[in-house]
């Protein structure tokens, strides 16, 4: 039925208004960043405010307003990587800095979680805290250092992503006793990880030596 009364506005020199398809939409989509003055810098600065605050919420025991900080100041941080491919405004050092920051992000955030564990004399979780800041450190420098060798590197479990997720459910249900839980799970998937990415590695420079 469209497709006739379509047809008759048209031979009766009416304008026709044809649907935008997804592709002409991130099209208009992309103009309109390209044009507008917001930089993926300024979503990655956005993304570290968010996660200050954040973390000073969590430390004086706000945690579902500060759960909430941290998972818009995290979408930020995804953000601005997409941002950055779909403006043309992405540079070099933004994604240096944009990896840097997500390091400092996610450190701030758990150096408040231990600091929260501390003052309930939780040595045990408070220790574990300050281990799933090594494992997510680990987890970015074996990507980075397999990535300067040659070797792409994305395998593993506990992607950024995953613990985001991780830690936004325990800083959400932290009153139901799941901020503890939800560190002890960053350890064993970070550490994980870390391995897998190690073993990875190895296989792939066997690989290439194998072949040369």
């Amino acid at each position: 039925m469209a497709e006739p009364q379509t047809r008759a506005r048209r031979e009766r020199g009416e304008r026709v208004r044809t649907p935008i398809g997804g592709g002409a939409r991130r099209e208009i989509m992309r103009n309109r960043l390209i044009e507008s003055r917001l930089t993926p810098n300024a979503i990655s600065i956005t993304g570290l405010i968010l996660n200050v605050v954040a973390a000073v919420l969590i430390w004086q025991e706000l945690f579902i307003a500060g759960g909430i900080a941290f998972i818009v100041g995290s979408v930020c941080d995804t953000m601005d990587g997409r941002y950055s491919r779909m403006s043309g405004k992405g540079t070099q050092f933004g994604a240096f800095l944009d990896s840097t920051l997500d390091r400092i992000e996610e450190g701030i955030v758990l150096t408040a979680v231990a600091a929260v564990f501390a003052a309930d004399g939780n040595e045990v979780a408070a220790a574990a805290t300050v281990a799933a800041v090594l494992a997510s450190l680990m987890v970015s420098y074996t990507r980075a250092r397999a990535e300067a060798l040659g070797v792409e590197c994305k395998v593993g479990i506990a992607s950024r992503p995953v613990r985001v997720v991780i830690l936004s459910i325990g800083i959400l249900f932290a009153d139901l006793g799941l901020l503890a839980p939800s560190v002890y799970v960053l350890v064993a998937l970070g550490t994980v990880t870390m391995l897998q990415r190690i073993f990875h590695v190895r296989s792939e420079l066997r690989a290439g030596a194998g072949t040369a």
